[in-house]
């Protein structure tokens, strides 16, 4: 499948997403943007860190390697004009539930510790979401536990 028929499958507004779909997508993108956002936050993107991207929009989203990898180019394209995390947290809030947020910053920890150091930038950032989320602080803390094992490497 090339870039321009998943754009048309997959992205809101394209011939083969039905009204319903358009949502999901959105949320897809969020995801994965969130995801890249944490991947940008220390400024050194750790190739353990790219394929933890990669690993989570796949096994998060149920996405084969193309569709991953398309979705994530999309995503940092996106960002790249985007100005705040609303637009990409307000999506999963409208969509998400409970647990699948908490799954998502999970996720978010994991790429944060995929090259062994959570900077602190990565976890502003992952507090910052887990807020616009409204995740409770409970579960913020615990997802961080599960993702990286300790609460600070520093």
């Amino acid at each position: 499948m090339g870039l321009r028929d998943w754009i048309t499958q997959y992205l809101p507004g394209g011939a083969g997403s039905p009204a319903a779909g358009s949502t999901e997508v959105g949320s897809n993108l969020a995801v994965a943007a969130l995801l890249v956002e944490v991947l940008r936050a220390d400024f050194d993107v750790a190739p353990a860190e790219r394929q933890q991207v990669m690993a989570s929009v796949s096994a998060l989203l149920g996405l084969g390697p193309d569709a991953t990898r398309a979705l994530v180019e999309e995503a940092e394209r996106h960002i790249d004009r985007s100005h705040d995390l609303y637009q990409f947290t307000s999506q999963i809030n409208r969509t998400f539930s409970e647990a699948e947020k908490v799954g998502l910053l999970e996720a978010l920890w994991r790429v944060a510790d995929a090259d062994l150091t959570v900077h602190k930038y990565e976890e502003h950032l992952i507090r910052r979401v887990a807020d616009l989320l409204h995740v409770r602080h409970s579960d913020f803390i615990a997802t961080k536990l599960r993702a990286t094992g300790v609460t600070n490497r520093d």
